[in-house]
């Protein structure tokens, strides 16, 4: 019997506050479906969440000698996301993050909700008929957050946020390539933008506007074609009927508002854990390499650079 037809035993690789809402959000599953043994990381305080082991670097035993955990979420700051896997067990087949990596797909949680697969067979139903235009933002006032400021921890409303609406265009176009990317906005004082938009513009005449923010709220939604509006990843409007899934209460404080809908993600890997596939239909390799793409010029155009583009 392969080792993930039993529960699906998570480990932790860093232990930010991504990490603790994701392991609240384990307990809203079933125990015998979702377990969290150790936690491949440091700086997590295992009785919090009844973790029985953990490792700092300088601890951490040799990746051949943790056999106890199928999938490994990343939840590091930006930089570390290619390296961190490197640092987990071999014995590890299945790697997934913020960036998910190996046979996992990349962590946008929010596609990973009922409200986004319920748009996504609206659209393959022909629902919405022909969309020509879509439209998302996400700003929030975020001006004294380390991780959105600081250049060197990958820093910037792009890829903190702006993320979210590019990967959202791209689902609803179905992973089509865009025919031009125009980006504009400004820099902050750190060199990362502050405030960017973003025009994709598609065949046939077709057009996404995209906002990010990280000195400003903003109302936070997505439209398409005037047919759906989505203003929270748990309820959407369809044609002025409101489609809603709440999400369960949590059994201690989350950091992040409605954290507990991590847990969609978390069940999509088990899922394709247990039928054996290697790529996630829902958010493939294809589709993050797109969204990367498309970052990537924004930033080009924009005149942010990393330290890593460099080694590119």
């Amino acid at each position: 019997m392969p080792p993930w037809a039993g529960p699906t035993r998570w480990g932790i690789c860093s232990a930010g506050k991504i990490s603790h809402d994701f392991i609240i959000a384990l307990k809203t599953l079933s125990a015998q479906e979702h377990t969290c043994p150790p936690t491949v990381a440091a700086l997590l305080a295992p009785p919090q969440h009844s973790i029985p082991q953990s490792h700092t670097p300088s601890t951490a035993p040799s990746p051949t000698a943790v056999p106890t955990a199928t999938p490994i979420l990343h939840s590091t700051a930006h930089p570390p996301h290619n390296a961190a896997p490197s640092t987990c067990p071999r014995t590890t087949p299945h790697s997934t993050a913020p960036l998910f990596c190996s046979h996992c797909p990349q962590a946008f949680w929010t596609r990973f909700f009922p409200v986004s697969g319920r748009i996504q067979t609206l659209l393959a139903q022909g629902a919405l008929g022909q969309v020509k235009v879509v439209r998302a933002a996400v700003a929030f006032h975020m001006s004294n957050v380390p991780r959105l400021v600081e250049k060197d921890l990958g820093g910037g409303a792009l890829l903190d946020l702006g993320c979210y609406c590019v990967q959202f265009a791209c689902m609803v176009f179905g992973g089509e390539k865009p025919q031009s990317i125009l980006a504009s906005g400004f820099l902050h004082e750190t060199g990362v933008d502050e405030t960017t938009s973003i025009i994709l513009n598609y065949s046939r005449k077709r057009q996404a506007v995209l906002t990010c923010s990280f000195v400003v709220n903003l109302p936070n939604q997505a439209t398409i074609s005037g047919c759906i509006t989505q203003g929270e990843p748990t309820a959407m409007l369809f044609n002025g009927e409101r489609w809603e899934c709440p999400l369960p209460p949590p059994s201690q404080p989350l950091n992040f508002e409605r954290g507990t809908g991590l847990r969609y993600e978390a069940q999509h890997v088990r899922e394709c854990l247990l039928q054996g596939l290697k790529e996630s239909p829902i958010m493939s390799l294809a589709d993050s390499e797109l969204v990367a793409s498309i970052l990537d010029e924004a930033r080009k155009q924009l005149g942010v650079k990393y330290t890593q583009d460099q080694c590119n």
